[in-house]
């Protein structure tokens, strides 16, 4: 299992891959440069809208565009790149991070602080009428999120306590309970980042400063590592026509590199033997 750029990149925080299916492209972000990436991993081709604010993730709308999460809160996004904030919800010195959609195509993110204060994070849940709610506080930098092929377990990462948590849930509903620590990371050896879930219901975590991605079974156990060739994973998905292609994007961000590091490139890896699940597109 062999990594290989498939997306050349110099993105500074590369973030939140996303697989449309419909259009058989990358959708992803650079979080600090306010880029929503549209990548051909096949080509390595990419189009690019600029935001005037950071963007932690921006996922396809059924209506067309993007729902982002930014530093005010939450924003629609036309394909000409012009941008609507529609729900302001953060104060300064505050962001949205990653987020992704469930299966009802209500969009899930966190938020977290400039500096990622213990405590100060949070997860929100953004409706398809445009209401949102926060669902669980006291966090750091959450990231991560993810759901079990049946919908029934959340997973969440939280990067600066290191650990991943797993809490029961009702797909029908945006109600979590039960937390309960899945898996840690020893702060020495890098930080659980992005993650996907593939359809066995394990999860495929990108190890930020760990130079690897970690698989990890739905009881908590290490199934394996996967090295890479870059030092900061940032996020994973799972694309291409059978969803058997896994996309790890990556961060340049405080690294003293080379002219040919790959960091802040998009890598891929199709011999994993795993198949993921279909993305979501947000319902509002």
């Amino acid at each position: 299992m062999t990594a290989e750029v498939a997306v050349p990149s110099r993105a500074r925080v590369g973030e939140g891959p996303v697989w449309d299916a419909e259009i058989c492209r990358l959708h992803w972000v650079d979080i600090p440069a306010g880029h929503i990436h549209t990548s051909d991993p096949t080509t390595g081709q990419t189009t690019s809208v600029e935001l005037p604010t950071l963007v932690g993730a921006a996922v396809p709308r059924r209506s067309g565009g993007f729902v982002a999460a930014t530093a005010e809160g939450f924003a629609t996004v036309e394909a000409d790149g012009s941008m609507n904030i529609r729900r302001a919800i953060l104060p300064d010195g505050e962001r949205m991070n990653d987020a992704k959609c469930d299966r009802q195509g209500r969009l899930w993110a966190g938020s977290t602080t400039m500096d990622f204060q213990p405590g100060k994070g949070a997860l929100h849940v953004l409706m398809p009428d445009w209401t949102s709610r926060v669902v669980l506080e006291e966090l750091a930098l959450p990231n991560g999120l993810g759901w079990s092929p049946d919908g029934r377990t959340f997973y969440l990462a939280d990067t600066i306590a290191g650990e991943i948590s797993a809490f029961d849930t009702d797909p029908g509903s945006t109600r979590i309970s039960r937390r309960r620590t899945l898996f840690r990371i020893p702060a020495r050896t890098g930080m659980p980042d992005g993650l996907t879930v593939d359809t066995a219901g394990c999860l495929w975590v990108a190890v930020w400063g760990g130079d690897r991605l970690a698989r990890i079974s739905p009881d908590g156990d290490l199934l394996g590592e996967v090295p890479l060739p870059v030092h900061q994973p940032s996020s994973c998905t799972f694309g291409g026509s059978r969803l058997d292609i896994l996309y790890i994007t990556s961060a340049r961000e405080g690294l003293d590199l080379s002219g040919n590091d790959p960091a802040g490139s998009v890598l891929a890896i199709d011999q994993l033997g795993a198949v993921g699940m279909p993305s979501t597109a947000f319902a509002g």
